[in-house]
């Protein structure tokens, strides 16, 4: 059973997804938030599986919350999913650093809001290719004034840092052993490398060192593409999720 919890300040929209939730013969709702403080608390008491997060809300916003849940003990295992009504909103690129797993927009039908909650119930990252990606493009073309990578590559391989490349243009880890002909195993295995070596909560979070290292890079026109390293490009990634660890 995946367990969930539902943080939104507005009483009928947490009403509307813990119904939903619990609709789902393999989901189960195990509590409500209508704060970002309640939401942090209730994550480390009831430990779900995953956090339906809204990020504006009252006193601590879904974004402090996020990275309250992600840097406590207490809360390993548990993944955050980015509620929002706007597809390119400044807080959910500042939610993703903290350690948020995906997001999706309000507007999502149900049945691909359940789908999403499996998904990232099953160690998945909710990215490509739709709107995750978008954000972070958008935002890596403005970087702040003064601001450095917080990913350095020096501890990574060459494949390790070619697998990088192809989780940031959205590849799952069965398109990546494709593209790069080796094993469905070999794949997961540098991922998981990767995942330790960049101190990676998960892949999102790799996807983003992708881009902030210059392995992927937007270009004018909004289409990622590889920096100059000898990877050939593939083409555009299946719809869907990328694949777990």
């Amino acid at each position: 059973m995946i367990r969930v919890l539902v943080a939104d300040d507005q009483a009928l929209v947490r009403g509307s997804f813990r119904l939903l939730v619990d609709t789902a013969p393999d989901l189960l709702a195990v509590g409500e938030a209508a704060t970002g403080q309640e939401a942090a608390q209730l994550a480390a008491s009831e430990k779900p599986d995953i956090v339906l997060m809204d990020i504006r809300m009252p006193g601590l916003d879904g974004i402090e919350a996020t990275r309250l849940i992600t840097a406590d003990p207490a809360c390993t295992g548990v993944s955050v999913l980015i509620l929002t009504t706007f597809d390119l909103d400044e807080y959910v690129f500042a939610a993703l650093h903290a350690g948020a797993s995906g997001f999706l927009l309000k507007d999502t039908r149900p049945a691909d809001l359940l789908t999403a909650i499996r998904v990232l119930a099953a160690g998945d990252a909710l990215l490509a290719p739709g709107i995750t990606r978008r954000l972070i493009e958008e935002f890596t073309r403005r970087p702040e004034p003064g601001r450095h990578p917080a990913t350095t590559l020096s501890e990574t391989t060459d494949r390790e840092r070619d697998v990088l490349t192809l989780i940031g243009l959205g590849l799952s880890n069965t398109e990546i052993a494709e593209h790069l002909h080796v094993s469905l195993s070999t794949a997961k295995t540098h991922v998981g490398r990767l995942l330790q070596k960049l101190s990676a909560r998960d892949r999102a979070q790799l996807v983003i060192a992708a881009y902030e290292t210059g392995l992927v890079r937007p270009t004018s026109a909004g289409t990622p593409h590889l920096s100059d390293r000898g990877v050939a490009m593939p083409g555009p990634p299946s719809p869907g999720t990328g694949s777990g660890r």
